[in-house]
């Protein structure tokens, strides 16, 4: 079987797998499979899948290659099987087609043609993971701790294969402001709702002040709010969300300092700190070789939450495909950019 068609098989495999997120056996169970049938020593760490390379050298930067196999639920819009891998005019639909099933076993391809190469330069680490849709605990997170000490990483995910060398932190933040219920036809009391609002406003206009050139500014917006119990009770506590969005610059926990000192009312109280921005150096070697390997390929900032978020490592996240395919009704993948994109995560590995 040609190379791209044993990948594309696999892919069509994954496909035609539920795999939501936390409901990853199944796939798990058929990467496993693939990998060892090819000798290779797949290794299971919960539904995460791993396996390092065979020539391995103490003195050679360690390179994981990471994507996920888990997917969102169906939108509601499909019109197709979602689990369907049909090929039609030479593109492959079905859910997680493209986010991020052609960069799985993109670099499933790359990892398997070169892993036993006496002459690669870099150690690999091949780690295909769940839960990357929810930011789960038993993705990737709970897989680091398992693998070899890592230099750095290629994050597999749909950028037309252009290079996302910055990629947005992610705070949710849960805001409360405390008030003195009253009865509203004498106007008593405290209105929590009022102080909030004038703390809503705050956020709304307020701008973070370190700017980043991949990024932009970090952003605060508030999408949820809740207060009252009926109509004729002044309320004493109104709650809201803030989804805060971190660029570079900022530890989360910067950021939501300094979102707090805008607040003249409301307690900030983040849910998690986790997630992370990142962001990898102009001249990493990492970045030059996948310049290289594709010429002409665009830098930008990632708006986009990925499993980067959890790495304490340089990272690259690249991969065949369209993000704005993502989460969509009849997800597909061209069939040339899953080929391409074994090509270029060679290229890449073997220009480090």
């Amino acid at each position: 079987m040609p190379p791209t068609e044993e990948y594309l098989k696999l892919l069509q495999q994954l496909i035609a797998t539920p795999s939501l997120s936390r409901e990853e056996k199944a796939t798990a169970a058929i990467i496993e499979g693939f990998l060892r049938e090819r000798g290779i020593e797949a290794r299971r760490h919960r539904n995460n899948v791993w396996a390092v390379s065979r020539n391995w050298h103490s003195d050679r930067p360690t390179v994981l290659l990471n994507s996920h196999h888990d997917t969102v639920k169906p939108a509601p819009g499909y019109t197709r099987d979602p689990h369907d891998p049909a090929i039609v005019e030479g593109k492959l639909y079905g859910l997680g087609s493209n986010d991020a099933g052609g960069a799985l076993v993109g670099l499933i391809a790359a990892f398997v043609q070169l892993e036993n190469d006496p002459n690669l330069p870099v150690n690999l680490v091949l780690a295909a993971t769940a839960e990357e849709e929810i930011s789960g605990p038993d993705g990737i997170a709970a897989l680091l701790p398992q693998l070899p000490p890592i230099d750095c990483g290629i994050v597999g995910e749909p950028t037309l294969l252009d290079l996302a060398v910055a990629e947005r932190g992610l705070v949710v933040i849960d805001g409360e402001t405390i008030g003195k219920s009253g009865h509203a036809a004498r106007q008593e009391g405290t209105n929590a709702l009022y102080r909030a609002i004038d703390d809503i406003a705050a956020i709304r206009n307020y701008s973070f002040t370190r700017p980043s050139e991949r990024l932009g500014p970090t952003s605060a917006t508030v999408t949820v709010i809740s207060a009252g119990t009926q109509h004729n009770v002044v309320p004493d506590r109104c709650n809201f969300v803030v989804d805060l969005r971190v660029n570079e610059a900022y530890t989360n926990e910067e950021a939501v300092a300094e979102l707090q000192a805008v607040c003249r009312f409301a307690q900030l109280k983040p849910r998690s700190l986790r997630l992370q921005s990142s962001r990898i150096a102009d001249d990493h070697f990492l970045l030059r070789a996948a310049r290289r390997a594709r010429p002409g390929a665009q830098d930008y900032g990632s708006p986009t939450l990925s499993d980067q978020a959890l790495m304490p490592f340089p990272t690259l996240k690249i991969g065949p495909g369209d993000s704005a395919r993502s989460h969509t009704a009849d997800e597909f993948i061209h069939v040339a950019e899953v080929a391409e994109g074994i090509r270029v995560y060679r290229e890449l590995i073997l220009n480090c």
